[in-house]
């Protein structure tokens, strides 16, 4: 009994220890893939060049590669093949028809090679592919997956070519190349002296800020003769009070000059004297008499004998 226990101790440590492991890779993975994010510009989904010899090998250990890729990048994977390793995989002996129906389902990569009669091999066609223009850089973001020894140490002389290979039924990413490592320096070296430089136009920047500032509150007729207005300088000492908290004085409801209401109202003498001549002006003239409508049911003689006090 102690014996099984001991073994299932064991046993237990063993699987512990080894996703602890695994847990750490994967954020070794991540932080190295970050780095390659921040100064190559990769980004999701990433593309992924697969050549025949990893595709033989995962087929043969059978591991899922495209679900591991997808574990260890952290992201969605676009899985590409050349036209030179599909070729590859065709003319293999055994041929494996599973693994050319696997590979079919991946996007095709191009590489202009395929008027040739015989295929380039990996190292070649993925030269062509990742470093087309030979200046030792990877213009299109390709991470390269490849179990050929030679084409992984073709790939570390180009900066920004994260490498994938398989060992011992394990999925591994190699560290950063030299060359990438020194490019990635260069550009830390470039972001520090633009902070720099940043900071130090800062100031230059809020000290033009003010003096615009200054110049905008000059008056326009001192801005239409070009004289510069003096700047006011600032008053050392107690402040005053502030306004807001400060009980504003009550205004008085009474006029100040109370004259001013009796003004241009008419005396009653003058008023008397307007009247007494209005009624001269109508006793010269004949007053009008107005003839009085009345209703229907007087009769007519009420007309009639308005008409006959009117005649004369």
């Amino acid at each position: 009994m102690k014996l099984k226990r001991a073994k299932v101790h064991m046993v237990f440590c063993c699987a512990t220890h080894e996703a602890r492991t695994n847990s750490l890779t994967i954020q070794a993975y991540k932080k190295l893939l970050h780095q390659y994010e921040l100064n190559f510009g990769f980004r999701q989904p990433f593309q992924v060049l697969l050549d025949s010899q990893i595709l033989q090998d995962a087929y043969s250990c059978k591991i899922d590669l495209i679900a591991r890729l997808q574990k260890m990048l952290g992201g969605q994977v676009k899985p590409m093949i050349t036209t030179c390793d599909m070729r590859h995989l065709y003319n293999a002996k055994p041929k494996n028809e599973t693994l050319i129906l696997q590979a079919k389902e991946y996007e095709r990569r191009r590489c202009n090679h395929q008027d040739l009669e015989q295929p380039l091999s990996s190292l070649e066609c993925l030269c062509s592919v990742v470093n087309p223009k030979e200046n030792a850089t990877n213009k299109h973001r390709y991470v390269v997956a490849s179990n050929d020894p030679s084409v992984r140490a073709q790939m570390r002389q180009i900066a920004g070519v994260p490498l994938i290979y398989i060992s011992k039924s394990v999925v591994l990413m190699e560290p950063m190349a030299d060359a990438s490592e020194q490019v990635r320096e260069r550009e830390e070296k470039s972001k520090f002296r633009l902070g720099l430089k940043g900071q130090r136009n800062i100031d230059a920047a809020q000290k033009r800020k003010r003096d615009e500032e200054g110049e905008g509150n000059q008056s326009i007729a001192d801005q239409a003769t070009g004289e510069l207005r003096p700047k006011a300088k600032k008053r050392k000492g107690p402040k005053g009070p502030n306004p807001l908290s400060v009980k504003k004085p009550k205004k008085d409801k009474t006029p100040a000059n109370p004259s001013s209401a009796k003004k241009a109202r008419p005396s009653t003498s003058d008023a008397t004297s307007e009247d007494v001549r209005k009624g001269d002006g109508e006793s010269s003239e004949p007053r009008k008499r107005r003839r009085k409508h009345r209703s229907k049911a007087d009769g007519g003689d009420a007309v009639d004998g308005d008409d006959d006090a009117g005649s004369p």
